[in-house]
């Protein structure tokens, strides 16, 4: 098995093992203790005990969430993971109280793998879609100018 295929395996095996179940004692077996996250260009290393906190705050919103990996390109200690998260919206969500409403997101995650375990996330997730479904967002005018 090639590193790349080993790489790729590390993730679904950590949205399997880790995300899709909440079970955050196994997030050392995968996280590095220096994981950072990656978003606008900002890197936070938020290691091993920011990692868990994130997993518990979006099951505390969405407690059935469940990310299904559609495909994914991996290079080098690379991995690129293309997929759809779905849930139900039991929890606070962005100050919005629960609307027992069924999301689906669209998801892009870039992550970086080294020595086996996860040391860089970052991504990005099509959320206008879930905020317009549960009515956070709502469409303003026929949208003719």
């Amino acid at each position: 098995m090639t590193i790349e295929e080993q790489n790729k395996l590390l993730i679904r095996r950590y949205y399997q093992e880790v995300v899709n179940t909440g079970n955050v004692e196994r997030i050392p077996d995968f996280i590095s203790s220096e994981f950072a996250e990656s978003y606008n260009g900002v890197r936070n290393k938020i290691g091993i005990a920011g990692a868990e906190a994130h997993i518990v705050g979006v099951r505390e919103t969405f407690s059935d969430l469940t990310i299904f990996v559609e495909r994914q390109i991996a290079e080098g200690e690379w991995v690129v993971s293309q997929g759809i998260v779905r849930g139900v919206h039991t929890g606070k969500w962005m100050e919005m109280n629960p609307t027992g409403k069924a999301v689906e997101i669209s998801v892009v995650n870039v992550d970086r793998i080294i020595d086996g375990k996860i040391v860089e996330h970052g991504g990005a997730a099509n959320m206008l879609e879930s905020l317009l479904h549960i009515g956070a967002v709502k469409v303003v005018g026929d949208g003719r100018n």
